[in-house]
């Protein structure tokens, strides 16, 4: 008992260790403040940002893409695959254990015997019932290593879902205010064209009494079929923004339903947070860790080739020609193994293993360090793009009351015989291209402000659970 006891913690000992480096996150600078920080930014505590919106339609649309969206789908299937492996690489880290039950009817030639003995049949039967066990000790970690390898997949294939939902949420968000953006310039596009449609009726009446030319009926002409045009264009937008839409929502082609204009949404919060929380926030940077975690366990696996492998075996059954003599004491057989195989020669093949493993971990490391990089460029970019929108759409609002003014000044004097035509076209036509441009704007600095709660990673929350968690413990 002694002795089996002393092999058994030598062996436990020598389980406790594993080769390969033990990993350690790196040390990556960050910036102490954002560049482009805006004064009125807020703490949110709301993963659900786009319901600072106000709009129930796109809350609805939301929760069905959540629900539908294949790219949601395939990366939850993803997880489904790499928690199978992550079990199934876990299981080596025990004994497999099987039993067997077999019979068997077979005839033996007498050909060439003296005679077959006596009282034996001929066909005879033969059955057997055994349970066998196999078990290699993880000496050197290496089963460990793949388990670390394997779990860290999984918690990269978690995160690689939660990069879906994210992008996906920022998708379908812009494409509804992408939609809602063409829908208001198509408003502005008919109303200007019934304002032009009756002003050329006006020209045409005129230009029969002999008061206008045939040059200035022409301009008007030419600016309400310009007009004309843009509207059949605004409605190719408006279909292909639909079938963009639904396919973010798991759909086919078809309509979209609306909710408020694009001058009734809200602009949501700028929200708050410092650089190195991205660490901790960004879906893709944690991806990026799982991925250097597993590539620098699987230096520990190829690393374990160096070693001795230890292998025990063993059998215990009963064997019978008599099924009512199978579990008797005679019938019984058992056997008990240890295999030891040792690396002598292999043409560098190990050696090439682990030099592979190692550049696949420093790709790991350097793909990390650009994931953090670029989710900085990502987040001032879209701080930049909505602080200075914010001053071109103010620019843009009193552009347009200018022009306005403007263009009533211009039909006054036109109507009292001081300016030309030209002067009304050109105040319409400037206004009509402000007034789209506008429109434009007001839906950039919502995408805008989107982008920057994708680029921070979402809604701010606190403690944000990290993934399987069940798988930590």
């Amino acid at each position: 008992m002694i002795r089996k006891l002393f092999l058994f913690s030598i062996i436990f000992l020598f389980a406790a260790c594993a080769v390969g480096p033990d990993y350690q996150r790196p040390d990556v600078q960050t910036p102490g403040q954002w560049r482009f920080a805006d004064d009125e930014k807020q703490i949110l505590i709301n993963e659900c940002w786009w319901k600072q919106f106000n709009d129930p339609v796109l809350n609805k649309l939301m929760e069905t893409a959540l629900k539908e969206n294949k790219d949601v789908l395939i990366a939850a299937a993803r997880i489904e695959e790499y928690r199978g492996r992550f079990v199934a690489t876990r299981g080596d880290l025990f004994p497999k254990i099987q039993g067997g039950l077999s019979a068997e009817k077979q005839r033996a030639t007498e050909q060439g015997y003296a005679g077959w003995p006596a009282g034996v049949d001929n066909p005879y039967s033969t059955y057997a019932a055994n349970v066998s066990a196999s078990w290699e000790i993880d000496f050197w970690g290496k089963v460990r290593r793949s388990t670390e390898s394997a779990r860290a997949d999984l918690l990269s294939k978690e995160e690689a879902h939660r990069a879906v939902l994210l992008s996906l949420m920022a998708s379908v968000v812009n494409a509804y205010i992408d939609l809602r953006d063409y829908d208001r310039q198509l408003v502005i596009a008919k109303e200007t064209l019934e304002t032009r449609k009756d002003s050329l009726e006006i020209y045409k009446l005129r230009f029969e009494a002999g008061v206008i030319s045939d040059m200035e009926l022409s301009q008007m002409q030419s600016e309400y079929e310009n007009t004309r045009a843009t509207i059949p264009k605004l409605e190719k937008s408006i279909a292909q923004q639909e079938n963009a839409l639904n396919l973010l929502l798991g759909r086919n082609p078809g309509p979209v339903e609306r909710g408020l204009t694009i001058d009734q949404l809200q602009l949501p919060a700028v929200p708050a947070g410092l650089p190195s929380e991205l660490l901790s926030r960004r879906p893709d940077i944690r991806q990026a860790e799982q991925d250097m975690i597993s590539a620098n366990a699987k230096i520990g696996v190829a690393k374990a080739a160096y070693f001795p492998s230890l292998s025990l075996t063993g059998t215990y059954g009963s064997a019978s020609a008599d099924l009512s003599n199978l579990f008797s004491g005679p019938a019984q057989f058992w056997n008990l193994g240890a295999n030891i195989t040792v690396p002598i020669f292999t043409a560098g093949r190990t050696w090439g293993q682990v030099k592979a493993s190692e550049a696949v971990q420093k790709q790991a490391l350097l793909n990390y360090v650009k994931s953090i990089q670029t989710a900085f460029r990502e987040v001032e970019d879209s701080l930049v793009d909505q602080n200075r929108t914010r001053v071109q759409l103010d620019a843009l609002f009193k552009q347009l009351t200018a022009l306005r003014n403007y263009r009533d000044l211009a039909r006054l004097r036109y109507d009292n015989g001081y300016s030309s035509n030209l002067e009304v076209l050109d105040a319409e036509r400037n206004l009509f291209n402000i007034e789209l441009n506008y429109v434009q704007t007001r839906g950039g600095l919502f995408k805008a402000l989107i982008n920057l709660y994708k680029a921070m990673g979402g809604g701010w929350t606190p403690d944000a659970q990290l993934p399987a968690e069940s798988l930590k413990k």
